[in-house]
């Protein structure tokens, strides 16, 4: 037994990196193929567990990262005793948040596998981006994408696609970070990338998703050591305000940033029925719903009914009775008070702040993993702001295998340096 417990990952480690490509690579051009591949992981990681149950240290990385760990088991415990304690049954709530649950064992898998296997996903994530670019030319509408038809596949509205479309896009530049061989095709598929994921932002018209660009950027500098010298930050900001001026001098851009202050100005004149209006109106009523039930709020998956009734008694228009609120906080709020806040609190500094602490690490493969899971852990907090990103399972299972392969990136890598390798 202590033989095949060795010998374990690096039989599977092949596979591994493959899935590990799969998966981002086909986020976006495949329904549900991310999950396949996480899966097929999960398979592999239960028997592992199995097989290397009695093996010692074995299920330490779920003790040393104890905060990623209670990241990924209280958004579905704190459903499932909210469900209990109210006394209503609905399982398929269960659904998105259980991926976290499940990336769990993943997680023990992927930390005994050779970090150099599992800097694979860095190519997922390239090909992901690329691969999201050919829904510009497959699915072209009459008359090209605009406003009115923004750019989205078959299966994924216009916002979590454009948002995934960025992320895969600064993903594969960040991960260039732990490239060693074949950089010069690396630097060219990657940059490739960042541009063919940027394109499909900008076609999507993800406003919320573009805050997070400046802080992509930033992180950036951390890893690549932008901010060591004064000259280095000034050539980057000269960069940075040269790529972001010829993005705004677009007409596309400007149209999306007008329709902001248009919606603000019919606001002041009492146009409440804007896409803005539409959307502050909607995060009130959450907030009206947390008040009147702080500690575990209406219910998980009672917002929508919630809302009609609101908007029943004339406390909210009918415009705005919706399932969810648009936003993680809000929607958190309002279907799970108090303990949902705490809850999505516990997933942002879970999912952070491992990461955080490693991001200066002096090994490059360490300081790449920890910089690309920040990026995701931020993604996650930013584009949550407007949007919920913790409720379409593909999203969620994106996420799950991202975070815990770039931690366990991490773990594995400190195991190779403490052996010497």
């Amino acid at each position: 037994m202590n033989h095949e417990t060795t010998t374990l990952p690096r039989r599977l480690a092949p596979i591994v990196s493959l899935l590990l490509i799969l998966g981002p690579a086909t986020n976006l051009v495949w329904r549900g193929g991310t999950g396949y591949c996480f899966f097929l992981l999960l398979a592999f990681a239960l028997w592992g567990l199995y097989a290397c149950r009695r093996e010692p240290g074995y299920f330490a990385p779920w003790r040393e990262y104890r905060w990623y760990t209670a990241a990924m088991l209280v958004p579905l415990a704190v459903v499932v005793v909210q469900q209990l304690l109210m006394g209503y049954w609905a399982p398929h709530q269960f659904d998105a948040l259980s991926r976290f649950t499940l990336a769990l064992p993943v997680f023990l898998l992927l930390s005994r596998v050779p970090s150099r296997n599992l800097t694979a996903i860095g190519w997922g994530c390239a090909f992901g981006a690329l691969a999201a670019s050919a829904w510009v030319f497959v699915d072209r509408p009459v008359g090209g994408w605009s406003d009115a038809e923004r750019l989205n596949n078959y299966y994924t509205n216009a916002i979590p696609f454009g948002d995934t479309a960025l992320l895969f896009a600064f993903l594969a530049v960040f991960t260039f970070g732990w490239d060693r061989k074949a950089r010069p095709l690396a630097l060219v598929v990657k940059l490739a990338a960042l541009l063919a994921g940027g394109f499909v932002s900008y076609l999507s018209g993800t406003r919320g998703g573009w805050i997070a660009i400046p802080v992509f950027m930033f992180v950036l500098g951390v890893q690549y050591g932008w901010f060591t010298h004064w000259k280095r930050v000034v050539v980057a900001l000269v960069l940075v305000a040269v790529a972001a001026g010829a993005l705004l001098s677009t007409e596309r851009i400007q149209h999306r940033l007008a329709d902001v202050s248009s919606d603000v100005a019919l606001m002041q004149h009492g146009d409440k029925d804007t896409s803005t209006g539409l959307r502050l109106q909607l995060w009130s009523a959450s907030i009206r719903l947390f008040e009147r039930h702080p500690v575990y709020g209406v219910g998980k998956g009672h917002l929508e009914a919630a809302l009609g009734d609101l908007a029943s008694h004339g406390e909210a228009a009918q415009a705005i009775v919706n399932e969810r609120a648009h936003s993680d906080f809000f929607s958190a709020i309002a279907e799970m008070g108090a303990i949902g806040a705490l809850s999505l609190l516990t997933i942002y500094f879970g999912t952070s702040v491992y990461f955080w602490r490693a991001r200066r690490d002096t090994d490059a493969v360490i300081r790449t993993a920890a910089c690309s899971g920040l990026a995701v852990s931020f993604s996650t907090i930013l584009f949550g702001l407007t949007i919920d990103v913790l409720v379409p399972i593909q999203v969620m299972v994106l996420i799950s295998l991202l975070t815990a392969t770039f931690l366990a990136t991490i773990v594995s890598r400190r195991r190779e340096i403490a052996a010497g390798n």
